[in-house]
């Protein structure tokens, strides 16, 4: 995922996507323990991600990062 898409993510959206990637991190690290791993680059690619997901939500906290108001008039 691209960091423009992450910063366009709500807050919500950031802390359910953190939520998945950590999941799978877990299984392909499983796969790995078990020597069925077929892609051992997407380890890496995940806790980049997992990162960068990391980094704007604290960016969010710091209010450093404004919460996007969605106003439709």
């Amino acid at each position: 995922m691209k960091r423009e898409q992450l910063r366009e993510m709500s807050i919500e959206e950031l802390k359910a996507k953190l939520a998945e990637d950590i999941e799978a991190l877990e299984n392909l690290r499983f796969q790995k323990a078990l020597q069925q791993l077929e892609n051992p680059a997407r380890i890496r690619q995940l806790k980049r991600e997992i990162a960068q997901i990391k980094t704007v939500l604290r960016e969010y906290e710091l209010g450093i990062r404004k919460v996007k108001t969605s106003q439709q008039d």
